[in-house]
């Protein structure tokens, strides 16, 4: 990213004054792209009885683009009255009687933003209303950022606390960045679904907000994408159709169970990093793949599609829940010690180009190059094409696999969350038009445990013999439909009793069932042979990518050379 220095140089000047704040005084300079302010001390040297302007270590600046709101500041609402004597703020206000207030981004721990204010003091009250036009004419450049919002609340999702979150700590920031919102309290499952496809006047809106888990973001996404492929004349129920992108963003409050997908994007589940995100008017372009049971439309996916484990561990936990997020980690423990495994015949379509491999180490961030370029034609003639031709590495370039497979997981994102914090495929990308296809075969129970524990370590979760994945653009699986495996397996197997033990190199299986189901993105799918093909950038959230590193800017205090002040 550039550094502020070279934006100050070479842009020029639009404002710079003498301005006070906290009792000290401010050299502030505006910019297009920039504010900054730092602190001026007299020094006296005693010997030569000159006094001298120097720089102290009190310099701040923030891009205009991550500035928030600007306003003229009340008497009573200066902020010095809450950190210094009301005596001294008296003086301060009679002496310097007219101030402003700039709120803007900050910065703080493990990708979390805050808003922070910072109150400027000055005599002259043409000068103060003339500092509040300048960054406000700046503000109204910025074209990018939501007037006008359409906000979903799930008051039942995560512990019930959507809506309190929302009032509390998303729509003072809202207000005070004069963001108007039209709030919706869902009151049924797939109620914001259902009234994005065919109620709302979306004409009216530059964004929609979904106040909840992966759940409601889920709905926020069929029925955006529904309504706009309705709009353009689209038929959802052809897996080769080109879908229309969404022109609405989405912005995710995150306030449920599970908020893998706001995780994945931001960094964090910090609801007020997320309503600056949105207030910023951040575009984060993602992937979304289309799933599809022969010519009819199933569902759509963002983060995950998973057969075998995480499909069994979806179906058991939907029994129990009762429990609440803790239904997961029974279910989880129970489907491990299960340890099924299912037979299929897996095709895909190779991505090729600039995509990368799942595991070349390079982390889709904000930015980033790889999700810059869009398929070629030739990949979406290879598409079309591989409708037509099946075999084991036929001429359109598709490659198919048949074997017995613990799990089958196709991760359009790197799908990390506090648990896991790289993932379960740590170089995937948002917005390449691919997704990372990983593939577990039959191995020991102690084998598939070390598999997993390597999602919350930092090594290689792929380094394994019975582990391989591919990064893809389509892909179909057709599960073995006979109820028992061959004769063969049989009788290598031993019949179902108890559980062997974990460290073992003996493996029992169950045979309870013929195949597994799919979780996507936290749903059941009701088939098991689907085909899913990736719609490149399809939609686009109020995020930008988890940033490499805090954007903290050095040597703020040279970001201008000491000029004449203009005031």
């Amino acid at each position: 990213m550039t550094r502020l220095s070279e934006i100050m140089e070479k842009q020029p000047r639009l404002l710079s004054s003498k301005l006070f704040q906290r009792h000290r005084q401010f050299e502030v300079v505006l910019n297009r792209s920039v504010l900054a302010w730092k602190e001026i001390e007299r020094n006296r040297k005693r010997s030569s009885g000159i006094s001298s302007v120097s720089e102290t270590a009190h310099s701040h600046a923030v891009q205009v683009c991550e500035i928030v709101a600007v306003c003229k500041t009340e008497e009573d609402n200066h902020d010095d009255a809450k950190t210094r004597s009301q005596k001294k703020a008296k003086q301060l206000s009679q002496v310097y009687p007219h101030a402003f207030t700039v709120s803007y981004v900050r910065r703080t721990r493990q990708h979390q933003w805050r808003c922070s204010d910072v109150t400027f003091h000055c005599a002259d009250q043409a000068l103060c209303e003339q500092w509040i036009q300048a960054i406000s004419e700046q503000l109204s450049l910025l074209t990018n950022r939501p007037k006008n919002l359409l906000v979903y609340i799930n008051p039942y999702g995560g512990k019930r606390r959507g809506k309190r979150i929302y009032e509390q700590r998303v729509a003072p920031l809202f207000r005070r960045a004069c963001i108007s919102a039209d709030v919706i309290v869902t009151e049924r499952a797939n109620h914001a679904r259902d009234h994005l496809k065919t109620e709302a006047n979306l004409d009216k809106y530059d964004g929609v907000v979904c106040v909840g888990g992966d759940g409601m973001f889920s709905e926020i996404l069929h029925g955006l994408v529904t309504r706009t492929q309705t709009d353009h004349g689209v038929d959802q129920n052809q897996p080769d159709a080109q879908l229309a992108p969404c022109s609405l963003h989405i912005g995710i409050i995150p306030a449920g169970s599970t908020d893998c997908i706001c995780f994945a994007t931001v960094g964090t589940n910090d609801p007020v990093t997320s309503a600056l995100h949105i207030i910023v008017g951040d575009s984060q372009p993602m992937d979304v793949c289309s799933v599809h049971h022969h010519d009819v439309f199933l569902r759509y996916s963002v983060s995950l599609l998973g057969y075998g484990f995480y499909g069994d561990v979806l179906t058991d936990s939907e029994r129990k829940r009762w429990l609440g997020p803790a239904r997961y980690d029974l279910s989880g423990v129970k489907t491990f010690l299960n340890h099924n495994y299912y037979e299929g015949t897996i095709s895909f379509l190779p991505a090729e180009g600039d995509t990368g491999s799942p595991r070349d180490k390079l982390q889709c961030r904000s930015g980033c190059h790889v999700c810059r370029h869009k398929p070629s034609s030739k990949d979406k003639q290879r598409e079309v094409s591989g409708e037509k031709e099946k075999s084991e590495k036929d001429s359109s370039g598709w490659s198919v696999i048949r074997g017995k497979f613990i799990a089958i997981n196709a991760a359009s994102m790197s799908c990390a969350c506090p648990r896991s914090p790289k993932g379960l495929s740590p170089s995937a990308h948002l917005a390449d038009g691919t997704t990372d296809l990983i593939l577990v075969r039959k191995c020991s129970r102690l084998d598939f445990f070390r598999h997993l524990l390597r999602h919350t370590n930092k090594e290689d979760q792929f380094d394994h013999s019975f582990v391989e994945v591919h990064r893809v653009r389509t892909f179909r699986f057709q599960p073995l439909h006979q109820e028992l495996t061959s004769l063969e397996d049989l009788n290598e197997t031993p019949k179902k009793n108890s559980f062997s033990p974990m460290c073992s190199g003996q493996t029992t299986y169950s045979y309870s069932k013929a195949h597994s189901s799919w979780n996507c993105d936290g749903e059941i799918l009701p088939h098991a042979a689907i085909q899913v093909s990736v719609q490149c950038q399809l939609i686009r959230l109020f995020a930008r990518g988890i940033e490499e590193q805090q954007c903290v800017f050095e040597d703020p205090c040279t970001l201008w050379g000491l000029e004449p002040s203009t005031h």
